[in-house]
């Protein structure tokens, strides 16, 4: 059944959608918007007026109505009444949830006074850097008016709240001209009696800044570009880059684990190569959506890109300590009784001149967010920059966001991460078989994961099926190849931050006597697991070494590291010399806190690469049984008469991998289902 209501929220969606798809309008998860409507009351059967708006976490551009909350005009407005002053405006929000109409729908953000106070049908609270940029400009006020006359009016920095929402009630009322705010040092408002007028009235405001700023701004408003702060090449900023991000991680992540995201975008490393960046950033981000994600500000480092890397990573240490010490000042200058403990003092976004921006989260989708959170500071300060001059709430109305009792307490709610939540697993001959399977274990249990397999499609195409970039990514590997595996590991560091865990999986086998078995193709299967798992292994711990938070290393070997079985000499032989490595490789990490484990599978015919390319056949014939019947066969010579499948050692990578195991390194699982030769002795 449709009704005016149920129009009004679809109209609400659809606006906001619009809204969300264009950056330029508002920031990921930024802003909110509202409409009013009548509906009829399920109890009493009369109308009833509503209020339908997005609710607290959202985002715009992928609002769906579970993602509105919806109030009772009536009672929300009686609030007014009840309202105990700036003092105690927290306590209007849990208030909020008394006037919910109706079941399900998502939690009233604190926005929420703002749409249902101001008397229009239709509000939209929005983010935009050029509606920011004049939000922030040190006479943004004197702006505001000659931008758009009477029909914006300029509101002075308030946080945000239930007296905000009066404040700018209170403007609509006044000022029957206007069609919106300038929030001072935060984004815009604007309302209209329908949902298109309210949408042209947020877009007229947004592209009118967006025209004043490009007609009006200053040339350079960053100042003059710096020669030793220009970008290197394409080429040599990623390979810096490579280099540099495990060191950076590390310091982003002493106080708790991140993830990266690296971004050598124009817009960065424009304003990198300026010479007013070094102010800029330390005046750090305004809008409580920026600061939020990309803490107050950013780290910067301040030798030229190409200067030696060693001489990079010492500055690195001593501006890593200095932040944390201003930091910690700023949270000790503003605390209060009743003030949340410090949350941590590493940077969220650190920025290298003449390569690009570091930033980081809890998961890769917002550590990509918090990067691209801070294009859209700087975005914000060159619109301000070349209007004015670029002025950022105090520290202490940033001090009181970040340590909000209601910011606390929403963090309080988020879902306990999973096991593996932060760690970047790199998992070798990923695309099938055991290694695809390894890889979705891992995915599953939070960890990002990067596909590494000869063949880039089908890399990809597993990388997509498991979840896409922000939890994996496929890349393509020779293994037996030290460049190739290079290229591998300085991948998994541009799109993680890092590497933790690696799985050295890759394999293949010829089943073959001793006398059938030529050179090439000993040479062959040494190269790929002998020497690939060497070369993984190597090019992965000097990125742990250098992130300097351990990590492990897990090695697929075999039971034919230890059973010797028939026609089976070079294969036998390669997964003997990788159980070694284990065992060497143990005794040598473990001062870096870097666990090495092996798994012994028997043989795992489900989905194998291996299996199906002739090696099945191979086997089968030498144990005089159909190909087909191969798995059955394996499964009824061992102790449980079970067949062992990708899976099962999926998971005993994740065991060795686990919290639960984190005492254990040298250690060799069997998940043979019980091969009694080849028990470890």
């Amino acid at each position: 059944m449709s009704t005016p209501a149920t129009n009004a929220a679809q109209e609400l969606i659809a606006r906001s959608n619009r809204l969300g798809a264009d950056p330029k309008n508002t920031n990921y998860a930024g802003g909110n918007t509202s409409a009013k409507g009548t509906e009829t009351d399920p109890v009493t059967g009369e109308p009833v007026e509503l209020v339908w708006v997005k609710g607290s976490g959202g985002d715009l551009g992928t609002l769906k109505e579970s993602g509105l909350a919806v109030l009772r005009l009536d009672r929300m407005r009686a609030l007014v009444d009840v309202y105990p002053g700036i003092d105690r405006e927290d306590e209007m929000v849990a208030a909020f949830d008394y006037c919910l109409h109706g079941k399900g729908g998502a939690a009233p953000s604190i926005d929420t006074a703002m749409h249902g106070l101001v008397d229009s049908a239709h509000v939209d609270h929005l983010h935009p850097d050029s509606g920011i940029a004049i939000a922030t400009a040190a006479d943004g006020e004197a702006l505001t008016q000659k931008i758009f006359g009477d029909k914006v009016v300029w509101v002075p920095w308030r946080r945000p709240g239930f007296q905000l929402g009066l404040d700018i009630a209170a403007i609509k009322e006044q000022n029957p001209k206007a069609i919106g705010c300038i929030l001072g040092g935060h984004g815009i408002t604007a309302w209209g009696d329908t949902s298109e007028k309210c949408e042209k009235n947020s877009l007229w405001i947004i592209r009118t800044a967006e025209k004043y700023i490009k007609a009006n701004s200053k040339k350079e408003p960053f100042g003059p570009r710096v020669k030793k702060w220009e970008p290197l090449s394409p080429a040599k900023r990623r390979a810096r880059a490579a280099e540099l991000a495990p060191t950076l991680r590390g310091v982003a992540s002493k106080d708790r684990p991140m993830v990266g995201h690296f971004t050598d975008d124009k817009v960065v490393l424009d304003f990198l190569a300026s010479r007013n960046h070094p102010r800029l950033a330390e005046l750090g981000t305004s809008c409580p959506d920026h600061f939020l994600r990309t803490k107050v500000k950013p780290m910067v480092v301040d030798l030229p890109a190409d200067a030696p890397l060693e001489k990079v990573k010492a500055r690195v240490a001593e501006l890593h300590e200095a932040y944390r010490a201003d930091y910690a000042g700023y949270y000790d200058r503003n605390k209060v009784k009743g003030s949340p403990a410090m949350r941590g003092a590493d940077p969220l976004i650190i920025l290298v001149p003449g390569v690009g921006m570091f930033s980081y989260g809890a998961n890769k989708q917002t550590a990509r967010v918090a990067g691209e959170f801070y294009v859209n500071a700087i975005n914000v300060m060159r619109g301000a920059e070349g209007l004015s001059t670029y002025a950022p709430i105090d520290e202490s109305e940033k001090f009181r966001i970040e340590y909000w009792a209601l910011e606390e307490a929403k963090l309080q709610r988020m879902p306990k991460p999973k096991p593996l939540a932060t760690r970047v697993a790199l998992v070798t001959g990923a695309a099938s078989g055991i290694g695809r399977a390894t890889a979705e274990k891992l995915a599953a249990e939070g960890a990002c994961v990067v596909i590494a397999d000869l063949s880039l499609e089908k890399a990809q195409a597993a990388a997509a099926e498991i979840g896409g970039p922000d939890v994996a990514v496929g890349v393509q590997v020779d293994v037996s190849d030290a460049a190739a595996v290079q290229a591998m590991v300085d991948e998994a560091v541009l799109a993680f931050g890092g590497v933790d865990l690696v799985v050295n999986n890759a394999g293949l086998s010829l089943s073959r006597s001793l006398l059938e078995t030529t050179e090439r193709d000993w040479d062959l299967q040494h190269d790929v697991m002998a020497k690939g798992s060497f070369l993984v292994a190597q090019a992965a711990a000097r990125a742990m070494i250098d992130q300097g938070m351990g990590g492990d290393i897990v090695y697929i070997s075999s039971k034919n590291s230890i059973f010797a079985g028939p026609n089976n000499v070079a294969y036998g032989a390669a997964k003997a010399d990788q159980a070694h490595q284990v065992r060497l490789l143990a005794a040598e990490l473990g001062e870096h806190g870097i666990k090495v484990n092996g798994v012994n599978p028997d043989g795992v015919v489900q989905g194998s690469g291996i299996f199906s390319s002739g090696w099945g056949a191979n086997r089968a014939a030498v144990y005089g049984v159909k190909e087909k019947d191969l798995g059955k066969f394996y499964a009824q010579r061992t102790i449980l008469k079970r067949e062992v499948l990708p899976e099962n050692i999926a998971n005993a990578v994740f065991v060795l991998c686990s919290a639960e195991l984190s005492h254990t390194t040298g250690l060799h699982i069997p998940v043979d289902a019980g091969v009694a030769a080849a028990f470890l002795r």
